[in-house]
C-alpha cells in the first residue's frame, strides 16, 4: 500500500484500489462519531424536510458545519456514494440549521459502517461506461431552480 495526497493506493496484478479509509476515520474522530451506530444509507429519503422545516430549527455554528462539509467534499474523491448527500447539504453553508447538522451527522454514521469503501479499477476486458440516474424532481430542495436543461 502507498499513500499519495491522502489517498491509500493498493496495486495488484491487473487492478488498483483507491481509498481514503484513514481520512474517513480521522473525520469520524474529529467530530466525535467513532462510537455511534452506523447507518445503511448516506441520507434520509425525504429531502423536502431539509427545506421546509429548516427555518423552524436553530442555527448551528457555521464554521463547524463548513469544516464538516468541506472534509466530506474531499472524501467524495473516492466515495461517489456520498456525493449526492454532500452536494445537497453544501447548499446550506450560509445559514446551517440544526436539521442540516443532523443530516450531516447522518452521513458520518453511514461512513462509520463503510470506512473501507473506495474505487476499484480493473485492467483488461472491454472498456465500457455505465451511468445511472434517478431524476426525482419531487425531492428537489429548491423547485424554482432547474439543474438540468
Amino acid at each position: 500500500m502507498h499513500y499519495f495526497l491522502g489517498l491509500e493506493v493498493w496495486q495488484r496484478l491487473g487492478e488498483i484500489f483507491l481509498s481514503q479509509g484513514k481520512y474517513a476515520v480521522d473525520i469520524l474522530r474529529i467530530f466525535g462519531m467513532m462510537d455511534l451506530q452506523s447507518m445503511t444509507t448516506p441520507m434520509e429519503a425525504n429531502l423536502k424536510k431539509l427545506r421546509d422545516s429548516a427555518s423552524d430549527s436553530d442555527l448551528v455554528d457555521p464554521t463547524m458545519y463548513r469544516q464538516l462539509i468541506g472534509s466530506l467534499m474531499y472524501l467524495v474523491n473516492t466515495r461517489p456514494d456520498i456525493c449526492f448527500a454532500v452536494s445537497t447539504l453544501s447548499q446550506f453553508m450560509v445559514e446551517p440549521r440544526h436539521l442540516h447538522w443532523v443530516a450531516a451527522k447522518h452521513i458520518l454514521r453511514y461512513l462509520r459502517g463503510t470506512v473501507g469503501y473506495g474505487l476499484r479499477y480493473i485492467s483488461g476486458g472491454e472498456v465500457g461506461l455505465h451511468g445511472y440516474t434517478d431524476s426525482d424532481w419531487a425531492g428537489m430542495i429548491n423547485p424554482q431552480i432547474r439543474l438540468i436543461n
